[in-house]
Protein backbone atom coordinates (compact mmCIF):
# COMPACT_ATOMS: atom_id res chain seq x y z
CA UNK A 1 0.00 0.00 0.00
CA UNK A 2 1.30 3.40 -0.99
CA UNK A 3 2.15 5.82 1.83
CA UNK A 4 0.08 8.41 -0.08
CA UNK A 5 -2.95 6.55 1.31
CA UNK A 6 -1.70 6.14 4.89
CA UNK A 7 -0.50 9.69 5.55
CA UNK A 8 -4.00 11.13 4.98
CA UNK A 9 -5.29 8.96 7.83
CA UNK A 10 -2.54 10.15 10.17
CA UNK A 11 -3.47 13.73 9.34
CA UNK A 12 -7.21 13.00 9.63
CA UNK A 13 -6.88 11.57 13.15
CA UNK A 14 -5.00 14.71 14.17
CA UNK A 15 -7.66 16.98 12.67
CA UNK A 16 -10.61 15.10 14.14
CA UNK A 17 -9.14 14.68 17.61
CA UNK A 18 -7.87 18.24 17.89
CA UNK A 19 -10.90 20.05 16.45
CA UNK A 20 -13.99 17.86 16.89
CA UNK A 21 -13.39 15.63 19.89
CA UNK A 22 -10.78 17.69 21.74
CA UNK A 23 -9.18 14.66 23.39
CA UNK A 24 -5.37 14.54 23.55
CA UNK A 25 -3.86 11.50 21.80
CA UNK A 26 -0.62 10.16 20.40
CA UNK A 27 -0.08 8.06 17.28
CA UNK A 28 2.06 4.96 17.36
CA UNK A 29 4.07 3.48 14.52
CA UNK A 30 1.89 1.91 11.80
CA UNK A 31 2.32 -1.86 11.48
CA UNK A 32 1.05 -4.63 9.22
CA UNK A 33 -1.95 -6.40 10.77
CA UNK A 34 -1.70 -10.17 10.38
CA UNK A 35 -5.31 -11.25 10.92
CA UNK A 36 -8.85 -10.12 10.18
CA UNK A 37 -10.08 -9.87 13.77
CA UNK A 38 -11.00 -6.53 15.24
CA UNK A 39 -8.40 -4.95 17.46
CA UNK A 40 -11.02 -4.02 20.07
CA UNK A 41 -14.68 -4.80 20.74
CA UNK A 42 -16.37 -1.75 19.19
CA UNK A 43 -15.62 -0.84 15.57
CA UNK A 44 -16.79 1.84 13.20
CA UNK A 45 -16.35 0.51 9.64
CA UNK A 46 -16.30 2.64 6.48
CA UNK A 47 -16.18 1.20 2.96
CA UNK A 48 -14.23 3.03 0.26
CA UNK A 49 -15.00 2.73 -3.45
CA UNK A 50 -14.06 4.36 -6.74
CA UNK A 51 -10.47 4.77 -7.92
CA UNK A 52 -9.44 3.48 -4.49
CA UNK A 53 -11.30 0.58 -2.83
CA UNK A 54 -11.20 -1.09 0.56
CA UNK A 55 -12.18 -0.21 4.10
CA UNK A 56 -11.19 1.73 7.18
CA UNK A 57 -11.92 0.40 10.68
CA UNK A 58 -11.71 2.56 13.78
CA UNK A 59 -11.68 0.12 16.71
CA UNK A 60 -12.13 0.94 20.41
CA UNK A 61 -12.34 -0.85 23.75
CA UNK A 62 -15.70 -0.09 25.39
CA UNK A 63 -14.19 2.30 27.94
CA UNK A 64 -12.52 4.43 25.26
CA UNK A 65 -15.60 4.33 23.02
CA UNK A 66 -17.66 5.73 25.89
CA UNK A 67 -15.06 8.43 26.66
CA UNK A 68 -14.75 9.56 23.04
CA UNK A 69 -18.49 9.43 22.37
CA UNK A 70 -19.06 11.47 25.54
CA UNK A 71 -16.47 14.04 24.42
CA UNK A 72 -18.01 14.29 20.95
CA UNK A 73 -21.58 14.60 22.26
CA UNK A 74 -20.71 16.87 25.18
CA UNK A 75 -22.52 14.66 27.68
CA UNK A 76 -21.40 11.77 29.88
CA UNK A 77 -22.43 8.36 28.51
CA UNK A 78 -22.48 5.54 31.07
CA UNK A 79 -23.21 2.60 28.75
CA UNK A 80 -22.96 1.64 25.11
CA UNK A 81 -26.30 2.62 23.61
CA UNK A 82 -27.56 4.06 20.33
CA UNK A 83 -26.06 7.49 21.16
CA UNK A 84 -22.67 5.87 21.71
CA UNK A 85 -22.79 3.79 18.51
CA UNK A 86 -23.96 6.82 16.52
CA UNK A 87 -21.00 8.81 17.89
CA UNK A 88 -18.54 6.01 17.07
CA UNK A 89 -19.94 5.85 13.54
CA UNK A 90 -19.53 9.60 13.25
CA UNK A 91 -15.91 9.45 14.46
CA UNK A 92 -15.18 6.79 11.81
CA UNK A 93 -16.98 8.90 9.21
CA UNK A 94 -15.03 12.05 10.13
CA UNK A 95 -11.67 10.25 10.00
CA UNK A 96 -12.42 8.57 6.65
CA UNK A 97 -13.93 11.72 5.13
CA UNK A 98 -11.05 13.91 6.23
CA UNK A 99 -8.50 11.40 4.90
CA UNK A 100 -10.32 11.02 1.58
CA UNK A 101 -9.90 14.72 0.77
CA UNK A 102 -6.11 14.20 0.73
CA UNK A 103 -6.08 11.13 -1.57
CA UNK A 104 -4.19 11.63 -4.85
CA UNK A 105 -7.28 10.34 -6.74
CA UNK A 106 -10.44 12.39 -6.46
CA UNK A 107 -13.01 9.88 -7.75
CA UNK A 108 -13.46 8.07 -4.45
CA UNK A 109 -16.54 7.75 -2.24
CA UNK A 110 -17.03 6.52 1.31
CA UNK A 111 -19.97 4.52 2.64
CA UNK A 112 -22.22 5.27 5.55
CA UNK A 113 -20.49 3.89 8.66
CA UNK A 114 -21.45 0.58 10.23
CA UNK A 115 -20.78 -0.01 13.91
CA UNK A 116 -20.13 -3.54 15.15
CA UNK A 117 -20.15 -4.50 18.84
CA UNK A 118 -18.34 -7.43 20.46
CA UNK A 119 -15.21 -9.22 19.31
CA UNK A 120 -15.60 -9.74 15.58
CA UNK A 121 -13.88 -10.45 12.30
CA UNK A 122 -13.64 -7.83 9.57
CA UNK A 123 -14.06 -8.71 5.88
CA UNK A 124 -10.97 -6.81 4.76
CA UNK A 125 -10.30 -6.98 0.99
CA UNK A 126 -8.29 -10.06 0.03
CA UNK A 127 -4.69 -9.57 -1.04
CA UNK A 128 -4.45 -6.05 0.41
CA UNK A 129 -2.12 -5.32 3.32
CA UNK A 130 -3.91 -4.13 6.45
CA UNK A 131 -2.07 -1.19 7.99
CA UNK A 132 -2.84 -0.78 11.69
CA UNK A 133 -2.25 2.63 13.25
CA UNK A 134 -2.18 2.41 17.05
CA UNK A 135 -3.46 5.46 18.91
CA UNK A 136 -3.25 6.31 22.59
CA UNK A 137 -5.34 8.67 24.72
CA UNK A 138 -4.83 9.38 28.42
CA UNK A 139 -7.70 6.92 29.05
CA UNK A 140 -6.34 4.09 26.87
CA UNK A 141 -5.63 2.80 23.37
CA UNK A 142 -7.60 2.45 20.15
CA UNK A 143 -6.63 1.54 16.57
CA UNK A 144 -7.29 2.54 13.00
CA UNK A 145 -6.94 -0.27 10.45
CA UNK A 146 -6.69 0.70 6.77
CA UNK A 147 -6.89 -1.78 3.89
CA UNK A 148 -7.18 0.03 0.56
CA UNK A 149 -5.87 -0.40 -2.98
CA UNK A 150 -5.96 1.34 -6.32
CA UNK A 151 -8.52 -0.11 -8.72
Amino acid sequence: MDVKYINPFLSAVKNVFETMIEVPYTLGKPTIKKDMTSTFEISGIIGISGEVTGCVVVSFPEKIALELASALLGEKLEKVNSDCTDAIGEIANMVAGDAKKDFPQTNTTISVPSVVLGLHRIAFPKGVPIISIPCQTEKGAFAIDVAIKMT
